[in-house]
């Protein structure tokens, strides 16, 4: 019988599908998964609460001599983490970093566009990014952004792009309401101070989901 996975704070759908044991599509696809799929619309931003069914496994055949070795690899392992690093405005490009990722450390160099691109495992948590000589750093909580329909997903993405909502608690308070004012102003739209649709349509452009 099909399982339903109630989602926690910090899940996405390739932590979920790593967990049980499936391709990411394979869950996000299946029909029983389709209201939740229209509504959500990005896998890999869900709410805590949101339920998916996960079905059931289907097992799978393949020709293969006995008297030989074989490789199989599994799909959706790695996934990849890619996010882009500006200041003012302007892409920090071409700069060295390191990447600490659940512990695990790599090297890399920043892109033209200031983006950094990575494979890490479908359930990674952490990050800690140390960026240029100065070692500048950045910590990531993978999995946690909520979607933009929610308040604390509207402040997540603010903070993010430098404009300081202060903690992600849900509350419209003033530093909220002074941030969106501030988006609003950068990009052009009426400065309601709330996250109305169009601002939420622009904050998702610009986020880039």
């Amino acid at each position: 019988m099909s399982t339903r996975h109630t989602v926690r704070q910090g899940e996405c759908i390739s932590a979920i599908a790593a967990r049980y044991g499936f391709f990411p599509a394979t869950i996000w696809d299946d029909k029983a998964n389709s209201r939740l799929k229209e509504e959500r619309r990005d896998p890999n931003v869900l709410y805590a609460g949101d339920v998916l069914v996960i079905p059931d496994k289907r097992l799978r055949s393949e020709l293969a001599a006995t008297d030989q070795r074989h490789r199989f690899r599994r799909k959706g392992v790695p996934e990849k983490l890619m996010f882009q690093i500006l200041e003012e405005g302007q892409p920090r490009a071409n700069e060295s970093y390191v990447l600490n990722v659940d512990g695990h450390w790599t090297k890399g160099t920043t892109d033209a566009e200031g983006t950094v691109v990575e494979f890490i495992p479908p359930n990674a948590r952490k990050a800690r990014l140390l960026l240029g000589e100065e070692q500048q750093e950045y910590v990531l909580d993978l999995g946690y952004l909520d979607p933009i329909d929610q308040l604390s997903g509207v402040q997540s993405r603010l903070n993010n792009l430098g404009f300081d909502c202060g903690p992600v608690d849900g509350v419209l308070g003033p530093n909220t309401k002074a941030a969106i004012k501030e988006f609003q102003k950068e990009h052009s739209l009426q400065e309601t101070g709330t996250p109305d649709q169009e601002t939420k349509q622009k904050l998702v452009e610009v986020y880039g989901r």
